[in-house]
Formats: C-alpha cells, structure tokens, sequence
C-alpha cells in the first residue's frame, strides 16, 4: 500500500509536537497542572475520534461511549493492581475487553436505528456502570485505588495510533461502505453492502479506543469511581463529535481540544461552571449549525480555488 506524502508530513509534525512536550516536561519547564492537561486533551481525543467513527462515518446514534470508557479503565486496572501485569499489556487488555463488549452489545442491537439504537446503548452504558458499582472486588461504590502509571508518551501514542488507524480506515474500502450505510442504508444493502457487518465492525473498533482511553485514564488519577462513567460521560463525548461537524474527525479533534481547555479552565467557577459552558455551546451551534469543521478535514483547509474550481 503506498503512502502519502501527506501522512508522513503530519507523521514527522506530530512526532516534533511530541518531543518539543517531553522535552519541556523532564526539563521542569511544563508543570504537572499543564501535563495533565495535555495527558487529558490526548485521552479526550481519543475518546472523540473513536465515537466518530461510530456516529459521524457510520451513522449509528450511539450514547453509550462512556461504558465501554468503564470497561477497559477497570479491566486495565484489575491486570496492574490484581495481577501486576505492565501497564502496556494492561491497556491492551482492556482495549480488547471493550472491544468485546462492543460486540456484545452490537450484534443485537445494530439492526435498530435512531432512537431505539440510542436508548439501547444508553441502557447498555448504564448496566455496565451498576455492574462496576456493586462489584466489591473493584472497590464497588467507593472506588478503586489505582498507581499512576499514565504519562505524556503513553497518552500521546494512544492518541496518534487512534487516529491513524481510524483515518485509515475511513479512507479504506470498509470505510467507504460505512460511509455508504450512513448516507443510505437500504441503498447499500441492495448494492450487496453487508450493512450489519459493517455497523458492527465500526461498533467493535469504537469500543476498542474507548477501551484505550479507559485504560488511560484509570491510571491517569489514584482512584476510579462508577459515577466516573454515568450518562453524563457518554454525552460529553457526544458533545465532541457533534460540535466539530459529524463525518470530520478534524473538527473532532478540535471540538475535544477546546471544550476540555474551557472545562479545565472553569473549574475555578463552580457556580458558574455549567453555565458558561452550556452558553459557550449555544453559541457555536448557533453560528456554525453545521459543527466547527462541518464535513471538512484538514486539507480541505490549505486547497485554493483557480477559476470558481478546487484545486488540491
């Protein structure tokens, strides 16, 4: 397969943005407050992309991202505190765990659309986190302690892997039938589209980088709780991929930078926490209906027009 010239460029300026970050880290000049904040970004977009993939590329309304969020945070942190497994095979673990239970919950609910899909996967959330909150072997209702293993680099390759692989496949033939089931379904299956393989496989491969991310962020704090991943999770999730324009993992991307440096920011103001970003939110939708990036990626960005037509 031959590879752009493009990815290789954004492949060496990530790389760049990665070691300028750690440098400034070992060196004392990035505090532990800005870190973690970059550590939290790199998770949140994580989470972003991998629901993208699910709602804004495949169509299917799912609100239930913060349960498998839960699975691969609390499955990754029972194989390093129970099993004391390395903290890179735990991820991997949990990935995988969220992966299945996105096959769990896809194979029968997928065949319904809309509503129905989104009250499906909201009930799905919701079984998973009272699962988690009586379960005395994770700490139950009080939580779970947990080592801090959770780092820059670990965050950083979490998140360019995720983007990679889900571009990747956006790009790919799988991710032109995904594309072909959200703009119509009945039209892809009659073109010998395998609709519910798709929607499941884009189901599975959500759920394994919400797994990732899970993983990332039990060992980015000392405790897990289950009121972590309540509701309330799923649709700040939500949120990111809405905002930065359904089908643009760009805007994805910058929906989930923003609102977590607006999040992060006015947690001085609890009072007025939510309502500035409930207005904040508003006033985006109101003056880009369409989400912040729209259906554009990045290199739509740098094209220039030559006589009314687009040239790359």
């Amino acid at each position: 397969m031959r590879i752009s010239k493009t990815f290789w460029i954004y492949t060496i300026l990530a790389l760049i943005g990665y070691a300028v970050v750690q440098m400034l880290i070992t060196n004392g000049q990035l505090d532990m407050y800005y870190a973690n904040l970059l550590i939290t970004i790199a998770i949140n977009i994580i989470l972003a992309v991998s629901l993208h993939l699910v709602i804004g590329i495949t169509g299917q309304f799912s609100i239930g991202h913060a349960g498998f969020l839960a699975i691969g945070a609390y499955v990754s942190a029972i194989c390093t505190m129970h099993f004391h497994l390395p903290f890179i095979v735990a991820l991997a673990i949990g990935a995988i765990a969220a992966a299945i239970g996105g096959l769990i919950v896809g194979i029968p609910t997928l065949r319904l659309r809309g509503d129905y899909l989104a009250i499906a996967t909201l009930g799905f959330a919701e079984i998973i986190r009272i699962t988690f909150l009586n379960i005395d072997y994770v700490g139950g209702a009080a939580g779970m302690q947990i080592i801090q293993q959770t780092n820059w680099t670990y965050a950083f390759f979490g998140m360019f892997v995720t983007i990679v692989v889900i571009s990747n496949f956006t790009n790919s033939r799988h991710g032109r039938a995904c594309i072909s089931v959200r703009e119509d379904e009945i039209a892809a299956d009659s073109m010998g589209i395998n609709v519910t393989y798709y929607k499941v496989l884009a189901f599975a491969i959500g759920s394994l980088f919400a797994g990732l991310a899970g993983g990332l962020f039990s060992h980015n704090f000392f405790i897990i709780q289950p009121a972590q991943f309540n509701f309330l999770k799923s649709f700040d999730i939500l949120i990111y991929v809405v905002l930065g324009g359904l089908g643009s993992l760009t805007g994805s991307i910058v929906a989930a930078v923003l609102l977590t440096v607006i999040s992060l920011y006015l947690q001085d103001f609890p009072e007025t926490r939510m309502i500035i970003y409930s207005l904040v939110l508003i006033v985006v939708m109101l003056y880009r209906p369409a989400g912040l990036m729209g259906t554009k990626e990045l290199p739509d960005l740098f094209k220039r027009k030559k006589g009314g037509k687009v040239h790359e």
